[in-house]
């Protein structure tokens, strides 16, 4: 019989109120993994009251000590890291390394959040004026939520949840209906740290489950990753109810190549851009710029290359890449290959009709090269979110950064080039929140804020580093004179 899942609520596995349920499925077997609760308005509200009863005790928890379930909570992520990086890549897909790294991140979160009671300290001045002295202190806010996406399962939370509680706010997390799984273990180990009843609390679902937390009067702010289209609509709605918001979008990232750069590096780079997690993250290589005389070596070698990627189960470690979330996101990926072809690129490598042996009803792109891309198709404008490398040509540096800086996305951009001149314009003048220089995927590391601009983000303050503090936190200013 096929397990339904529960939420987790004010320090207890509950049913939720709601009736319906989303099959959680192993995109490269089929097997249902789980019936996913699609949680209610009702269900929310639950979670929303713990925590916010359990915000009035937690908040007075000393900063030290909160910073100490930090280290609990690592030492058993640590005891399950294999657990939770099989967990992965059964609900995601991708191939068992690559969720090795997911997870390792996610640690590397919980590392930031164990520097809390530094980064928290504030700023004062004696004597401000006569016998009267300023000071800044930092308080947490109270409850936040975090909706988070389907490619990162583990890691994504973790931007959020361990710095929001050891600021000394409570917490609501809504993951994927998709891949559910990973959060029910980073549960389990949360509800092991022996936590006060409240200050963590889970809730399964898909659309209503996020609306009701957008519209909750008690949900002080939400931080989402996602596509672009459901981000705008997360500002707007959170933003119309008062609350802070940090919404992270989808993106077109494009790799700039110079004449002069080591093709072998580049390709190498651009490779594992390209194709690692198969495609489906933020940061995946989309669209390779190849300046003047570097095009046709690009294009040969990474059509050699990607032409002899494994495509596999993710468990087999022998696989280089997995396979994509579902059936559904295999077809419109395949539907917008064929859209690129119609409107005038050229096929170098067609990841359609893939097979695994073993694994024929699974949901497999192989990696795709479409070269003779230009800026006026669509396969040059939209996400595609798949193992998909579109390959264009610029005259020169100044026409290969107007073409990056006419995306109506900005999440990353990197160039190749061994031209210092040419690493530091690119710095300069592209428009995109996390820059690479001989980097294929620009991922800033937990303790700096994960970057985004244009369509790629709505909001002010980012997810991860310093902006992560801002957002979790009230600064109260406090004028004192002694008579």
């Amino acid at each position: 019989m096929t397990k339904k899942m529960k939420n987790y609520i004010d320090g207890a596995w509950v049913d939720a109120s709601a009736e319906g349920t989303i099959p959680v499925e192993d995109p490269a077997t089929c097997d249902v993994l789980a019936e996913c609760p699609d949680s209610n308005v009702n269900d929310v509200a639950d979670a929303v009251a713990a925590a916010k009863e359990a915000f009035k005790e937690w908040r007075r928890t000393p900063i030290l000590s909160r910073a100490q379930y930090m280290h609990h909570l690592k030492n058993l992520v640590e005891e399950n890291f294999e657990d939770l990086s099989e967990m992965v890549v059964k609900e995601n897909g991708k191939t068992k390394d690559e969720a090795r790294g997911e997870v390792r991140r996610g640690i590397e979160s919980i590392d930031f959040a164990m520097s809390v009671p530094t980064l928290m300290r504030s700023d004062g001045l004696e004597d401000i004026s006569s016998g009267i002295d300023e000071t800044t202190i930092r308080q947490p806010a109270g409850v936040f939520a975090a909706i988070t996406p389907f490619n990162f399962p583990f890691m994504v939370p973790m931007w959020f949840l361990p710095t929001a509680i050891t600021c000394g706010n409570t917490f609501i997390l809504k993951p994927s209906p998709q891949t559910p799984l990973s959060s029910e273990l980073l549960f389990e180990m949360l509800d092991e740290i022996d936590l006060p009843e409240g200050v963590v609390n889970l809730v399964h679902g898909g659309v209503p489950s996020a609306e009701a937390i957008m519209k909750h009067p008690d949900v002080m702010g939400v931080s989402f990753v996602g596509s672009s289209p459901v981000a705008k609509i997360i500002y707007e709605t959170c933003t119309a109810h008062g609350k802070r918001v940090q919404a992270q979008g989808g993106a077109k990232n494009y790799i700039a190549v110079m004449p002069d750069a080591s093709l072998e590096a580049s390709v190498k780079n651009i490779m594992g851009a390209a194709y690692g997690c198969a495609g489906q993250r933020c940061l995946a290589a989309a669209v390779a710029v190849a300046v003047g005389d570097a095009y046709d070596g690009l294009v040969e070698e990474l059509g050699r290359q990607a032409a002899n990627l494994k495509v596999g189960y993710g468990l087999d470690e022998t696989t280089q890449m997995g396979t994509v979330v579902s059936g559904a996101a295999k077809d419109r990926i395949e539907k917008m290959i064929q859209e690129g072809i119609d409107q005038g690129a050229t096929v170098i490598l067609d990841g359609r009709g893939i097979e695994v042996e073993g694994y024929e009803n699974g949901s497999w792109v192989g990696p795709t090269i479409l070269a003779d891309v230009t800026p006026d198709m669509r396969i040059a404008q939209e996400e595609v979110f798949g193992p998909v490398l579109a390959l264009m040509k610029a005259d020169d540096f100044d026409d290969a950064v107007e073409i990056i800086n006419k995306s109506h996305y900005g999440n990353a951009a990197s160039i190749f080039t061994n031209n210092g001149k040419y690493a530091r314009e690119f710095t300069y003048s592209v428009n995109a929140g996390n820059i690479g220089v001989n980097i294929g995927v620009a991922a800033p590391s937990a303790s700096f804020p994960f970057g985004g601009q244009k369509d790629s983000f709505f909001g002010d303050l980012h997810g991860q580093g310093m902006d992560s503090i801002e957002f979790y936190t009230e600064r109260k200013i406090v004028i004192e004179r002694w008579i």
